[in-house]
């Protein structure tokens, strides 16, 4: 018996009823040799944590558009909290923890530049159903490993793209994502406004802190409990009503308190302008798409492709290419 296969009769023996073993996976697209000394779910993680996408992370906006303070989350950052809480209740709840973190590690690998400001300019430019969890399963099935996709299994993609919004996923442990998701951005979130000084604790609403916490690390064991506590031994995932509330309501709060916040947003205006020119530009000018998103011209428009490219850049790169193309150089006279 391989060590794949002895990880596999293990869940069979000790994972909950309401896991979903790995054994019973629908597969991939493009089946391969299975690995000895890894699951498939196991194999999906490494895939996604060496892929391209996935190291472009740590250069793009989370909230503060391009901070120059390293301790500012980035989405990489974010990525790695949202594992975290992931496997923390998913371990707590006997279900599948690889097939959970796998997913959680690639549910934004599809994130635009900027946030979700360069979202919002996707879809003004390319298409109003335009999103970062669908374009994350684009990056996963055609785009990443020069064209040719990661091929991860069914299960994996499903949890990535059912992550945001009123979308569901098909396992226990997908659902679970979505949740670990809201708890990492909401705390982080209020983390980082405060660094900014863009707010303080006690800008709270007091009833909440007061079901929540008023410390980082409270909020955020206050509703992994609270997860916990309502899931466990039953085949859905939620939290407790009361906590449930409080966590909407404090989203709500940081809607109007830091995602709206003129001082948190005050270049926000600038880099949607930049990246609609940017885009632009290359739908009037596909021969300067490079590959792999190249590739896909004929069979998927050249805006397909031109958001395809605008959406893998970095903060970083699309000010580079921004300026590259439009910013002229200033003459130097060669050195001897």
């Amino acid at each position: 018996m391989t060590v794949s296969e002895m990880f596999c009769e293990r869940e069979k023996k000790f994972l909950s009823p309401y896991a979903f073993l790995t054994s019973n996976t629908r597969g991939r697209d493009f089946p391969y040799e299975p690995c000895p000394n890894r699951t498939e779910f196991q194999r999906d993680r490494d895939k996604i944590i060496h892929s391209k996408a996935f190291r472009r992370l740590m250069h793009k906006t989370q909230v503060f558009l391009f901070p120059v303070d390293e301790h500012y989350r980035t989405r990489m950052t974010h990525t790695l909290e949202v594992a975290q809480i992931a496997r923390i209740i998913c371990r707590a709840l006997n279900l599948n923890e690889d097939l959970c973190e796998a997913a959680a590690l690639g549910h934004d690998l599809g994130h635009t530049p900027f946030g979700h400001a360069g979202e919002l300019v996707m879809q003004e430019c390319f298409d109003p159903e335009f999103t970062h969890y669908k374009q994350s399963l684009r990056v996963v099935e055609k785009l990443e490993n020069d064209g040719k996709g990661l091929n991860l299994t069914w299960e994996v993609r499903d949890g990535i793209v059912n992550h945001s919004g009123d979308n569901m996923a098909s396992t226990l442990e997908g659902v679970i994502l979505k949740f670990a998701d809201r708890i990492a951005y909401i705390n982080h979130d209020i983390d980082d406004a405060c660094r900014a000084g863009i707010m303080v604790i006690e800008d709270i609403p007091k009833d909440i802190r007061k079901i929540l916490g008023d410390r980082h690390g409270q909020r955020i064991n206050t509703m992994v409990s609270s997860v916990i506590e309502a899931s466990t031994g039953k085949p859905v995932i939620s939290m407790t009503p009361e906590i449930g509330e409080a966590t909407n309501k404090l989203r709500d709060f940081l809607f109007d308190a830091v995602y709206r916040n003129p001082v948190a947003k005050s270049e926000e205006s600038k880099a949607r302008e930049m990246l609609a020119i940017l885009y632009n530009h290359f739908v009037k000018h596909p021969e300067e798409i490079p590959h792999p998103y190249s590739m896909f011209i004929e069979t998927d428009s050249v805006e397909r492709c031109a958001c395809d490219y605008i959406s893998s850049l970095t903060d970083r790169s699309a000010i580079d290419t921004y300026k590259n193309l439009f910013i002229p150089s200033v003459w130097r006279t060669p050195q001897n």
